[in-house]
């Protein structure tokens, strides 16, 4: 392909690239003028770039030396990415103003960190791979300690930026070793290369490589036992940096996760099914557990998030179509609970100040019943009561597990999902039935209002659009077994 056809392969990525660096210039030269401005440019540079994601062809097709792919997976993955950040950037405008951190770098590091997601996404080799991700992660660290004048954000950007370098390497390692045995880094020519192997036992080495591979992404989805840095994270960053870790990097990685597993390393299910299974395992107990005796909301959000993902993998340990497509469907409900309970977490504010504290919800029914209504829609969400959204997402990666011979996770999966119900109805007992503390700060901001209100709506009449987001998830997982 000529250089041409290739950027017209990645156009989104390239058009979010160019906008970035333009934003930067500006805000760079307009300095403290410019945040407010540099942030809805941002956004609208989001819209396009998903605008051209959505136009695009959907057929699968290559780019530059076959490092970059593009197909209906990749689309659907990247719409829910594109739309988890623009909510994010929306979510932050009230907050950085009232805290001061409301600069002009703040939106772009966010429009980087979108570029290195789709990057992942569309990766067709490990390469670039490894590229996307670290592109990401170096956006992330920074905007996780972008409040510098707190010890607790600068703390949380050091843990993330020491263990997602651990995790860098890990997965580097992983990565040498399967170029060492395989003799290829691109995907394609690994799937080519295991299924002429298949009848012959795989390398000691090869499966050590994976075990690295997939401890390493393991880490970006914050799966057990790879948590650690989630909730000191979750709790030092900002709250709208933390509304943006929760949503959007988590959905690349986790379908960066499933597009290796998959893609080169399909053919070797055995082998890497039995990883999966512990850490989701893993990850849904602890995310059930950990969470109980948490007192700060971003907290007990950031073992809720460890107990999500370990759902998620489930579908993933299924290994078929219909593991993917339930993966995907998870992930699409996903971004709208958690991006609508953090826009609940955003409202908490009493004197001017955040407050984080699960007791403050007290009496919130009588206080401010919308909020209170759209927050007990969340939590009833997550808890996986019906028909609300959450309900459908457990509901189809447990029923890929089962029909994956793997009933065993589908059992402990619901058996956690019932211990995980006691914190989610915990705070709707505090919301409706004990006593009202001091009212929270009125009003909240317009964006905030307005994304608690679509979301909320989104959560609760998901049931009506069910069928199409199953269809489209079907077409896209679809692109994973097609090679």
């Amino acid at each position: 392909m000529t250089i041409g056809a290739d950027i017209g392969t990645a156009l989104p990525e390239v058009f979010i690239a160019v906008l970035a660096m333009v934003l930067l210039l500006v805000g760079a030269y307009q300095r403290t003028e410019s945040g407010r401005f540099i942030a809805w440019m941002s956004i609208l540079t989001i819209v396009l770039a998903g605008l051209l994601v959505v136009v695009s062809s959907d057929e699968r097709a290559v780019a530059f030396n076959d490092l970059f792919v593009v197909d209906g997976y990749t689309d659907f993955a990247k719409v829910l990415i594109l739309v988890g950040a623009a909510l994010a950037l929306l979510l932050s405008f009230t907050y950085n103003v009232n805290e001061r951190i409301d600069r002009f770098e703040y939106p772009v590091l966010i429009l980087f960190a979108v570029l290195g997601m789709m990057m992942m996404v569309s990766a067709n080799d490990l390469i670039s791979l490894y590229l996307g991700i670290e592109l990401q992660s170096l956006a992330l660290y920074i905007i996780a300690a972008f409040r510098r004048d707190t010890v607790r954000s600068s703390e949380a950007g050091l843990k993330y930026f020491v263990l997602g370098a651990l995790s860098s390497g890990i997965l580097l390692y992983g990565m040498s070793l399967v170029y060492g045995f395989a003799g290829t880094t691109n995907f394609d020519q690994l799937s080519q290369v295991f299924a002429a192997d298949a009848a012959e036992a795989p390398a000691v080495g090869l499966i050590v490589g994976i075990v690295f591979i997939a401890a390493g992404l393991a880490f970006k989805v914050s799966a057990v036992p790879f948590h650690m840095w989630t909730p000191d994270v979750y709790e030092g960053a900002p709250t709208p940096v933390t509304a943006f870790f929760a949503v959007a990097p988590k959905i690349a990685a986790m379908v960066l996760f499933v597009r290796v597993m998959f893609g080169p390393f399909g053919e070797l299910l055995d082998q890497w099914q039995q990883i999966i299974v512990f850490i989701s395992l893993a990850s849904m107990i602890l995310g059930a557990f950990a969470a109980i005796n948490q007192n700060n909301i971003k907290r007990l959000m950031a073992y809720s998030s460890i107990g999500n993902m370990g759902y998620a993998l489930v579908g993933l340990a299924a290994g078929t179509d219909f593991g993917a497509q339930a993966v995907l469907l998870y992930l699409t409900i996903y971004l709208f609970m958690n991006t609508g309970a953090f826009a609940c977490i955003l409202a908490m504010r009493r004197d001017g100040r955040m407050v984080e504290g699960i007791d403050e919800l007290a009496g919130l029914s009588k206080t401010n019943p919308r909020m209170a209504l759209a927050l007990g829609i969340f939590m009833f969400s997550m808890a996986g009561i019906p028909p609300l959204a959450g309900f459908f997402g457990k509901l189809y990666v447990f029923w890929a597990a089962i029909e994956a011979g793997l009933p065993v996770l589908a059992v402990i999966g619901l058996l956690t999902s019932v211990v995980a119900a006691f914190y989610y109805l915990r705070i709707v007992k505090l919301m409706y039935f004990d006593e009202p503390t001091d009212r929270f700060d009125r009003p909240v901001g317009g964006e905030i209002s307005a994304i608690l209100v679509g979301t909320s709506v989104v959560t609760f009449f998901f049931f009506v659009g069910l069928a199409p987001v199953l269809n489209s998830a079907e077409r896209a997982a679809a692109f994973l077994f097609a090679v």
